[in-house]
């Protein structure tokens, strides 16, 4: 009889007796931890970096130094600053970081605000940054005169309190409302020079001082500036118009006196 023993069986996992490079499978549960550590500070880091700006706000709103003390309102021309303070309604036992979005809102509200931008100047002054809509014309109601701006809307403007140096509208026409606004923004000198606007069918009649201009309602502001350069030849000649007529395409006639 054959009797194998144990040690007659060849190994079937036989040890390597070579020593082997260490791969990264080998490598030090230590050093993965750090990694691991470094990672997870980063994203921390990342975390607190993208939520500075609601985080950051409510911990200076707390500092006595953020305390509001001043208010600064610029960019009005027409309207009152009080109109403008008491629709803030913010005082000084408030911080300079308060929410601005309710304040803009309550701002925008009045009819005459067309835009308003709000800005801190630390470290407790709330600048306030208004643009108004601008008034272009008054129109004669029953009960007095009204200002329109360019969009036909009456504004809280009381031309007998502060008096405007406005063109007077015969009637509510936002054609000529727009036509008025871009005139304004072109060629503010000419608008100055207008008092009266009046539309008779398809023309329309701009008094300007003594000089009246007559053109088709559908005029535009450069078309409307051609008077200039003949009230200029007109001037060297000491001359003067009484009627400067736009009808007649790419043509001024001057009718004097």
């Amino acid at each position: 009889m054959t009797h194998w023993d144990e040690d007659d069986f060849p190994d079937p996992n036989p040890r390597d007796t070579q020593r082997r490079p260490p791969s990264r499978r080998d490598a030090p549960a230590a050093g993965r931890g750090a990694r691991g550590l470094r990672i997870g500070g980063a994203l921390v880091a990342a975390l607190l970096l993208a939520t500075t700006p609601w985080w950051g706000r409510v911990v200076l709103s707390k500092l006595a130094f953020f305390q509001l003390r001043k208010i600064e309102i610029e960019g009005l021309r027409y309207m009152a600053p009080d109109e403008i303070a008491e629709r803030l309604e913010v005082d000084t036992t408030q911080s300079i970081w308060i929410d601005m979005g309710p304040v803009a809102e309550r701002i925008r509200s009045h009819p005459q605000v067309a835009d308003v931008r709000l800005h801190r100047k630390l470290p407790g002054t709330l600048v306030v940054r208004v643009t108004e809509h601008m008034p272009v014309a008054v129109v004669g109601t029953r009960t007095g005169f009204q200002v329109l701006d360019a969009r036909g809307v009456v504004l809280p403007m009381d031309p007998s309190r502060a008096p405007v140096n406005l063109p007077i509208l015969v009637q509510r026409d936002t054609t000529l409302l727009r036509l008025l606004a871009d005139i304004r923004t072109a060629q503010p000198a000419l608008f100055d020079r207008i008092s009266e606007v009046r539309r008779a069918g398809p023309e329309v009649y701009f008094q300007l001082a003594t000089v009246r201009v007559i053109t088709m309602a559908d005029v535009t502001v450069q078309r409307f500036a051609d008077i200039l350069p003949v009230e200029q030849d007109l001037a060297t000649r000491q001359l003067r118009a009484a009627e400067l007529d736009l009808r007649y395409r790419e043509q001024v006639i001057a009718r004097t006196p």
